[in-house]
């Protein structure tokens, strides 16, 4: 049995400067069965297949093959260990990482989420996606844009569980992904694309000359998530019910849901043998649902994708790393599979490609509004703020469109910069939550520190090298 010492140093461990300390309880008990808890990692790998998977990793390899997926696989592993590093904290405290980092500085979460926001101003998934839709039914790309802006709105604040309908989006979602590259296996892809598959990790390259170093690097480090993805998972795994996230009550709809009293801070538990024995069932549980869902489901993806546009368009003149190279690659299935074929590939696309915007508007508005409750307004109605915030980036997004701008380069140029900062920043801050605050036998250490220590430099490097690139498009 841990002492009244061991208890206080416990919570002692937590800065309270600008934030209470937490709470003492047990661990809850490890999960008996896993089937029901899988979901988290299937909603980072749904929400994260978006225009790379579908488009820059398929571009890259119509130019220059398949010897650049192995960077995919490196960068999803990068990922994983800092996703498992932000799901540590919130495993063993309840809270998010934003409030571990808001107990060092108050003002850290705030930083994050406004960053957030700067990297999503540009509603570029959804009109994405109705650029598809009119490749399918025609239309005014604008208009269908504006009417998807506004469903994700109704669906994030009138569902009266936001994680529940999130997570049923995204699995559809990922099952219509699965089951289109099964058809594609057998219809789309020629056998010249098979024989060459073994390249992937026969002739790996890094093809700067044809492609250029910030366009792979980019490529690399954002394969399936980025930016302020990544530190939503600790929302989506306290909203499923993950270990001391379990006492916190979920994110609902203020209109049809049934709200409760969250707390704004988390709990901590004593390093007893039964605790830590519990600890261990559930951080076996989130690394295999990790792995099995995100890394697994995204890196498929990239290789499919990938292994059609080889099979399709490889060596054609005219490509461009746009949402116009998936009309393209349409045409050209048309041509060889037959029109059902074009078709099912662009709904599937346009599918995923708005269920990724309906991820991108949760989750900036769900990093927002856990920040003004934890660190601002502790007796606000999380619900409500989630649901104006919703709405505020739906109307940001419908006055970006109506306004008649194309893809402002100056969004662009944010977007790319802000991701990879963020990225930086918050793998180094990961190291100092999960070395300072959490009990010392489950703090991180040998190997996945030194996956953090390699992502702090990854990142830092890449801010530097994408922000060079970017500004110099944005002055010529």
């Amino acid at each position: 049995m841990a002492t009244s010492d061991d208890v206080s140093k416990v919570a002692r461990a937590f800065p309270t400067r600008y934030l209470p300390g937490p709470e003492i309880r047990d661990m809850p008990d490890e999960p008996s069965g896993y089937r029901r808890l899988i979901g988290p990692g299937i909603i980072a790998a749904g929400v994260g297949l978006a225009s790379g998977e579908f488009v820059l990793f398929p571009y890259i390899a119509s130019q220059v093959g398949l010897v650049f997926v192995w960077a995919a696989l490196v960068g999803l592993i990068t990922q994983y260990f800092i996703n498992m590093e932000i799901e540590r904290y919130t495993l063993a405290t309840g809270e998010t990482a934003l409030t571990g980092f808001s107990r060092y500085w108050r003002h850290w979460g705030l930083f994050f989420a406004i960053l957030t926001y700067f990297a999503n101003l540009w509603p570029g998934w959804v009109t994405s996606s109705a650029s598809l839709t009119t490749y399918i039914f025609g239309g005014n790309r604008t208009v269908i844009a504006v009417c998807m802006l506004v469903v994700i709105g109704l669906i994030l604040t009138l569902a009266p569980v936001v994680y529940v309908a999130l997570e049923k989006a995204q699995m559809i979602k990922v099952a219509a992904v699965l089951t289109f590259f099964v058809i594609a296996a057998i219809f789309a892809i020629g056998a010249d694309a098979w024989s060459d598959l073994p390249q992937v990790v026969t002739r790996p390259r890094l093809p700067i000359d044809e492609l250029g170093f910030a366009l792979l690097l980019g490529a690399l480090a954002f394969a399936g998530a980025g930016g302020g993805q990544n530190l939503v998972q600790s929302n989506w795994i306290r909203d499923k019910g993950f270990g001391m996230g379990k006492y916190v009550p979920r994110l609902v709809s203020p209109i049809t849901g049934q709200p409760e009293a969250a707390p704004s801070t988390g709990y901590a538990f004593e390093p007893t043998p039964e605790n830590l024995r519990r600890w261990r069932g559930w951080w076996r549980f989130a690394n295999i649902e990790q792995l099995s869902t995100f890394v697994a489901i995204t890196f498929v993806t990239i290789l499919f994708t990938s292994l059609l546009a080889y099979s399709t368009v490889f060596g054609r003149d005219g490509l461009e790393n746009s949402i116009g190279f998936l009309e393209i690659e349409g045409q050209v299935l048309a041509d060889r599979v037959g029109s059902w074929f074009q078709y099912l590939f662009w709904i599937i696309g346009a599918f995923s490609l708005f269920a990724a915007a309906l991820g991108i508007v949760d989750y900036t508005s769900r990093l927002a509004a856990d920040v003004i409750k934890t660190s601002y307004a502790r007796n606000a109605n999380e619900s409500k703020v989630y649901a104006g915030l919703v709405w505020g980036l739906v109307a940001i997004g419908i006055v970006v469109l109506l306004s008649g701008f194309s893809q402002p380069i100056v969004l662009l140029v944010i977007s790319a910069v802000v991701g990879g900062f963020m990225m930086f920043i918050y793998s180094g801050l990961l190291i100092l939550i999960n070395r300072r605050i959490l009990p010392e036998p489950i703090r991180i250490r040998g190997v996945r520190l030194a996956a953090l220590v390699w992502a702090f430099l990854l990142f830092g490097v890449l801010s530097i090298l994408t922000f060079q690139d970017r500004i110099g498009e944005l002055f010529k």
